[in-house]
């Protein structure tokens, strides 16, 4: 009897051994992977897919987005972009604030934090979700860097319903191209973030145009573009 429940013990430590390794394995090759290649699909896509019928999803480099786009994320969504290894502690303090206050659990997160959670795992809100999140924003600030990283957000970041990204947004909503978005598109574009489900582009309500206008606002006090080329960004 004891030499069975030493057998079974040493099954399943073996199998959580080999499953945890596994994780580390797979996850840490799919970063160095989408450091070099486009990110094909990632969960919510497939998700808004499923209930919107649709998707509209058009990958560009760097090169190929207007840095008006670049600008106006980091003004309406992570200002310390450049500065944090991936966490915004004092955001992450207020967070848990307001989450002891009102029960519920809110974010706090930075860009790198949304890219690691919209490219590796699904929307909703849990601890489980949030420590992965931690564990795959870390893995991306040491694999990627910043740039990749930015140039990764506005590729895959939800800008309405079944739409993903600032070439399939430019396309939808104002018929041009990513590299050709002009500061105040960039800033409408970055203003539904938040909620791209709930707020509009096209037709716009009285939050999102006063939101519209603060990004802009704020891109000018940052410096525009010329603040991300300045850091190579």
């Amino acid at each position: 009897m004891r030499r069975k429940k030493v057998t079974l013990k040493k099954k399943i430590t073996s199998i959580l051994s080999k499953t945890i390794l596994g994780f580390f394995g797979i996850s840490i090759s799919l970063v160095l992977l989408f450091k070099f290649v486009p990110v094909p699909i990632t969960m919510t896509m497939i998700g808004q897919w499923f209930s919107q019928g649709k998707l509209h999803y058009d990958w560009e480099p760097m090169e190929n987005i207007s840095g008006e786009m670049a600008i106006a994320v980091v003004a309406a969504e992570d200002q310390l972009f450049p500065e944090h290894s991936g966490f915004d502690m004092k955001a992450i303090k207020n967070a848990i604030h307001k989450n002891q206050k009102s029960g519920k659990l809110r974010g706090g997160s930075t860009i790198s934090q949304q890219t690691a959670k919209n490219v590796f795992l699904w929307q909703g809100r849990s601890w489980l979700r949030k420590g992965l999140e931690t564990y795959f924003t870390f893995l991306i600030e040491l694999i990627w860097g910043k740039r990749r990283i930015l140039e990764v957000y506005v590729n895959v970041c939800e800008m309405g319903p079944g739409v993903f990204g600032a070439q399939a947004a430019a396309t939808n909503y104002f018929g041009t191209s990513a590299k050709k978005l002009s500061r105040f598109q960039a800033a409408r574009l970055a203003a539904v973030l938040p909620s791209p489900r709930k707020w509009k582009v096209k037709n716009a309500g009285p939050y999102v145009e006063r939101r519209t206008a603060h990004i802009q606002r704020q891109i000018r006090a940052l410096g525009g573009v010329a603040y991300l080329k300045s850091l190579n960004l």
